[in-house]
């Protein structure tokens, strides 16, 4: 029997005229039968510094008072084996001119979502995929979501990509972990300097990765997975 995986997914900045300079969409990977005991460390973590179990780690709650306890959930990710990240940074969302390609926005998007995931998909294993509930479409999304995702593997049976789901991000800790570095990406790529504790964070996740978290790793690589993608614009 294949080996089933759980993927948390979310995103940062993702809409087309939101006003800001970058976007990002990550995702965190494990092992379906690794992630109980995941998410009960983390919880664990969240107590032993004073917190409550229940509240919701998020990139834009980072602040000094709190600076240990992140880096903390920080190191975490990098020390437990189970855990990988990958993550699609689109530096510079204005340079992208849909009408060349005959497409929407939207279009753009889901393709996007795929070159995001299919580093992290293998024919060999079955999939569990978590998004972030955020808004009234959000069913449309996940349904949109399977089909690029099936379709692009050529998984019609569904036998890759098992499911697609919506989840509260306040009741799993393995999506909030995903939203603490993709915003560390997002913040960094557009260029952000007023919150000192998240330039330590993002300082913190450059040591750890040994990555400037500027640019691509190679495509094979396992704990931290970047692609910087660019528009390869067509000739006229």
């Amino acid at each position: 029997m294949s080996e089933i995986y759980n993927i948390y997914c979310d995103e940062s900045c993702h809409l087309e005229n939101d006003g800001q300079k970058s976007m990002v969409l990550g995702a965190i990977s494990c092992p379906k039968d690794k992630a109980r005991e995941i998410a009960v460390r983390l919880r664990e973590l969240k107590q032993e510094w004073g917190m409550s179990r229940h509240m919701e780690v998020k990139w834009s709650s980072v602040a000094p008072a709190k600076l240990d306890f992140y880096r903390h959930w920080l190191d975490y990710f990098f020390d437990d084996d189970d855990l990988s990240f990958r993550a699609l940074v689109i530096p510079r969302k204005a340079e992208l001119e849909h009408g060349k390609y005959g497409q929407s926005h939207d279009d753009w998007y889901w393709k996007m979502y795929f070159d995001m995931l299919k580093a992290v998909l293998r024919e060999d294993r079955r999939y569990r995929i978590f998004l972030d509930i955020k808004d009234t479409l959000g069913g449309k999304r996940v349904a949109k979501l399977h089909d690029v995702l099936c379709n692009n593997l050529y998984d019609f049976d569904r036998e890759i990509v098992s499911s697609v789901q919506l989840v509260h991000s306040h009741e799993i800790e393995q999506m909030q972990l995903t939203d603490l570095l993709i915003g560390a990406l997002s913040y960094q790529a557009r260029g952000l300097k007023t919150s000192p504790a998240k330039l330590e964070l993002i300082k913190r996740f450059k040591e750890r990765s040994r990555l400037s978290l500027e640019r691509s790793t190679l495509l094979g690589a396992k704990k931290v997975n970047l692609l910087f993608w660019q528009p390869n614009f067509p000739k006229d």
